[in-house]
């Protein structure tokens, strides 16, 4: 934060600013910067001289605008591309329009010697030469590509290029992206015997969607003639202001993970992942953690709990780790879970997932994976990461309560099969009664993915579809 801001109009006419900032907070700032104010008439120069302002506003512009800005006059330029560290810091390619191959390459089906790589990152490629012929690239420590064509191959470059020094990657929602080949890079990256400092990529957000964009300020509505037309105006004005509810609503949740609980991952997870995240665990972060579940030789509970086989006999045996899809509270019974918490400020820093969006005003892992504070909760940040296969009929997934494994055991199969008989009276051999016993388990918590306070009534009838057809 700022230590100390100073503002000293000098006799001369010049303006001194001294700044002070926290060196752990990752910026640069300009001091002692004179500025005559009898030559100096452009009151948005005397705005952006200040560090302050300066730091706080740059990431919010895409590198287009800065670019423009640099070009208005040389005391623009000077300032921004020469004077001032860290403008380019945080580059969001995702707000420049980015054409698709076919438009890089229109005559590739004659051209044999354009390789697949070349094709679908051919277009970000040309971005980002022009980026290195201004002398930017080598400035940049965010670097934001979500839903763009990237491929694996330009992952890579980015891992190993020496004169990048990228720390945080988000390649969320991209096309075009083998993932396979992606892992192969990371794997490699943090090998044991990799060279010192390397890599120089420590986050990276791939799991997860790409942050929404933020929505534009709604305009004021003129006044127009007629009621149709003013009607209409005000409908849109308060869509606008429901859009706006929504998303603060959304954001007044806190953060995933330790806020909001459930289904943090909607998509596929190939199995490889899991290892992935072992491997680079102590070198790049990603924004999802590994199932702590007593199911995974990971976690701090395995072999200390029973775990119920999944699967059933001939289904091959468990996977020893797994990336975790939810995030649970506590149990509904005991509170907790056999392998504790993962807490913020408490757990190993490798246990901690990257949260969206990407920081803004800084590149570093502390403030990726730190959570914001949540006005309607008390006490520690923490949740429970597990994957779908671990909370199978242990978790309800309209209340979000579950069952840990030291408090519940889910009944076999058998057990489950044996709950309803339903009998058919016939006779002459035509069924004329139908008749079904409910032999309801004690014990059961869980039914088809709802708990037995949620479990919805509509299901019960689609239960009694096979009938046990008796004799005369």
């Amino acid at each position: 934060m700022v230590a100390g801001l100073c503002l000293h109009v000098m006799a001369s006419g010049a303006i001194v600013q001294n700044h002070a900032r926290d060196p752990s907070s990752g910026f640069h700032t300009t001091s002692d910067v004179h500025l005559n104010t009898s030559a100096d008439s452009n009151p948005l120069l005397n705005l952006l001289t200040n560090s302050l302002v300066l730091h706080q506003t740059i990431p919010y512009l895409p590198i287009s605008s800065l670019l423009n800005l640099a070009a208005v006059s040389p005391s623009f330029r000077d300032l921004l591309l020469y004077r001032t560290p860290g403008v380019f810091r945080h580059l969001d390619l995702t707000r420049i329009k980015i054409g698709h191959g076919s438009e890089v390459w229109p005559s590739v089906h004659l051209d044999e010697s354009i390789t697949e790589d070349d094709f679908y990152s051919g277009p970000l490629r040309r971005v980002f030469q022009n980026i290195r012929r201004r002398d930017i690239l080598h400035s940049v420590q965010t670097l934001v590509l979500d839903g763009l064509s990237v491929t694996a191959e330009f992952c890579n470059e980015i891992l190993v290029d020496p004169t990048l020094r990228v720390r945080i990657l988000s390649i969320r929602d991209v096309k075009n992206l083998n993932e396979r080949k992606l892992m192969q890079s990371l794997r490699y990256a943090c090998r044991l015997s990799r060279p010192e400092d390397t890599p120089r990529l420590k986050a990276l957000y791939v799991f997860g969607p790409k942050d929404a964009p933020a929505l534009p300020t709604p305009p004021l509505i003129a006044r127009q003639h007629g009621a149709a037309r003013r009607g209409a105006n005000i409908s849109i004005g308060w869509n606008h202001k429901s859009q706006h509810a929504l998303n603060a609503s959304i954001q007044s949740k806190g953060d995933d993970w330790y806020h909001r609980k459930g289904r943090m991952i909607g998509k596929h997870i190939a199995e490889p992942w899991a290892e992935t995240l072992l491997d680079c665990r102590e070198v790049i972060k990603f924004d999802a953690v590994l199932c702590t579940s007593p199911r995974h030789q990971n976690s701090s509970a395995f072999g200390k709990v029973p775990v119920t086989p999944r699967g059933g006999a001939g289904s091959g045996t468990e996977r020893p780790w797994s990336v975790a899809t939810f995030a649970l509270g506590g149990c509904a019974s005991c509170g907790t879970a056999p392998e504790g918490f993962t807490v913020y400020g408490e757990s190993p820093p490798e246990d901690l997932p990257l949260l969206a969006p990407v920081p803004l005003h800084s590149s570093t892992i502390k403030a990726a994976t730190c959570p914001k504070p949540d006005p309607g909760s008390e006490g520690p940040h923490k949740f429970i990461p597990r994957c779908l296969e671990c909370i199978r009929e242990r978790y309800c997934f309209s209340c979000d309560q579950w069952w840990c494994e030291a408090c519940y055991q889910v009944p076999s199969r058998q057990e489950l099969s044996g709950q309803l008989v339903h009998i058919v009276g016939q006779i002459n051999g035509v069924a004329e009664h139908v008749e079904s016993i409910a032999v309801e388990l004690s014990n059961v918590k869980v039914r088809k993915g709802y708990c037995l306070d949620c479990y919805p009534t509509s299901a019960e009838p689609k239960l009694a579809s096979r009938h046990l057809l008796l004799p005369p």
